[in-house]
């Protein structure tokens, strides 16, 4: 086991945790030698959420008098707070971006709590008042990319059936479902999205068997959310479908078949909350944006998408970045029948609601439950 993966929870299980020190004399969050901890659930090369994270911690490498420490394959367990801990202790990280959605509650509170003068920052949609005030958490409206590659979905598919096989029915992925299909439906009224739900984030086999059940039944266009799209991806262009990718750029593994993308922009955000860190400048304990703040982006155009597919998602792109768009605009109904957001309604991407969302749309075959 080489050195690096023992400087982290392996060092602190031994008893060989070094202490902080007087908590009072800590570096400023800014000083020239300021060092900055990534952790990451999975590979930094997944194809997927964990490169995703991983890109934009290079990013921060390229800034200069900046020192990275990464810890990849790290449950969302208290093994997470042992190497929270090693990389304070060990390698004097002041700032910390644990980027797995379950390492918030408890573990980086905990950490955060403990270590009050750190600064602690999350990927997802947790932060409240009631936590720590140097703790934060921030995300992208990715959905807004998932609503662009929906209208590429439709125009592209012969079917009129698309796929979406997705790790949990929880808000964040029932609203990029929920996009995605709106996106599809604007193309093709009569599209359906069928979805499969895995249970997990990484459950590569039965990522595989979701994608073969949905082209065994007709489906020619899958996309997705789960962790590491890569099996989806290339077992999708195998057998001869389509495919949108998440989290980062997969043409790479499908050229033909790959159509377009919802990509996440850690490459501009994190360069950016250095800056407002060195500006003398708080980080907000909530911090959000779509493509209109560059958090997030649209993947290049395959060579399967049509004219008329790029004209109409370039111009529903250029009104989200413009921030003059609605996504969920009345009237919309799940796919029970019933009004979940009347006519002259709209819910803007700050809403609250949407952050509660626990329905799937007309026109997405598939339950929450």
């Amino acid at each position: 086991m080489p050195f690096h993966t023992l400087s982290r929870r392996h060092l602190l299980q031994g008893g060989a945790a070094l202490t902080l020190g007087a908590a009072a004399g800590l570096r400023p969050a800014l000083a020239k030698d300021t060092t900055i901890g990534f952790i990451y659930v999975g590979s930094r090369d997944d194809y997927g959420y964990n490169q995703a994270h991983a890109l934009g911690a290079a990013a921060l490498k390229k800034l200069g008098d900046i020192k990275v420490v990464e810890e990849e394959k790290v449950p969302e367990t208290d093994a997470v707070e042992k190497t929270i801990e090693s990389m304070i202790n060990l390698d004097g990280a002041t700032l910390l971006f644990p980027t797995s959605f379950g390492y918030y509650n408890p573990h980086m509170i905990k950490m955060a709590t403990k270590f009050p003068k750190l600064r602690f920052e999350h990927c997802g949609g947790l932060w409240s008042d009631k936590d720590p005030k140097n703790a934060g958490s921030y995300f992208g409206y990715i959905d807004e990319a998932q609503h662009v590659s929906g209208i590429v979905a439709g125009y592209s598919t012969k079917s009129g059936k698309l796929g979406f096989v997705a790790a949990k029915p929880i808000p964040q992925v029932l609203r990029n479902i929920n996009a995605f299909a709106l996106g599809a439906r604007l193309a093709n009224p009569k599209a359906t999205v069928q979805v499969i739900f895995t249970g997990d984030w990484s459950m590569p086999v039965k990522e595989a068997e979701a994608t073969n059940s949905l082209i065994d039944q007709g489906v020619d266009v899958i996309t997705c959310h789960v962790d590491g799209p890569k099996t989806i991806v290339e077992n999708a262009a195998r057998r001869g479908a389509m495919v949108g990718g998440y989290h980062v750029n997969q043409s790479s593994l499908a050229p033909q078949a790959y159509l377009t993308g919802a990509e996440w922009n850690w490459e501009v955000l994190y360069p950016r909350f250095v800056k407002m860190l060195a500006a003398g400048e708080a980080i907000p304990n909530f911090y959000r944006g779509g493509l209109k703040e560059g958090l997030v982006k649209v993947s290049p155009y395959g060579p399967m998408v049509s004219e008329a597919a790029r004209k109409h998602a370039d111009d529903v792109k250029a009104q989200l970045t413009a921030g003059t768009y609605t996504i969920f605009k009345g009237p919309i109904s799940d796919n029970k029948g019933k009004a979940v957001i009347t006519a002259g309604t709209e819910r803007g991407q700050t809403d609250p609601e949407l952050e509660k969302m626990d329905y799937l749309v007309e026109g997405v075959i598939g339950a929450t439950s």
